[in-house]
């Protein structure tokens, strides 16, 4: 299962098409406290995240989930403006297995999701 961290409609739609093919199961979350809930309820594989999603506070979701011994090994891959340096550094930090442009995203996507058809203990390498 994927949970994506997310509002922009644009990335949804490429995810659930994308996943879909792949015969994989999503579920978006708007914020920190409904995804860390999930991240502890579901088999979650990877978590995507949009950096930029300010309103679900990713960077402290990150710390979170990789602070606690039940979800740090959950994958993690965020995406980002290729512009905004500091916010990849602390994604970065915060634990975040990824991170890429969002160009680079949306072109690698299939492959990303890839790894986890059919596959419950992929891992990002």
């Amino acid at each position: 299962m994927i949970l994506a961290v997310m509002a922009d409609l644009m990335f949804s739609v490429q995810i659930i098409d994308q996943a879909k093919k792949l015969g994989l199961t999503v579920q978006f979350v708007k914020d920190e406290e409904t995804a860390f809930g999930k991240l502890k309820s579901l088999p979650v594989q990877v978590v995507i995240f949009d950096l930029n999603y300010a309103a679900a506070n990713p960077v402290g979701l990150l710390h979170r989930m990789k602070s606690d011994a039940e979800t740090k090994r959950i994958d993690t891959v965020g995406f980002i403006s290729h512009v905004q340096v500091e916010l990849k550094r602390q994604a970065e930090e915060a634990g975040c297995d990824v991170v890429v442009a969002r160009s680079a995203f949306a072109q690698k996507l299939p492959e990303i999701l890839g790894r986890y058809a059919g596959n419950e203990t992929a891992t990002l390498s």
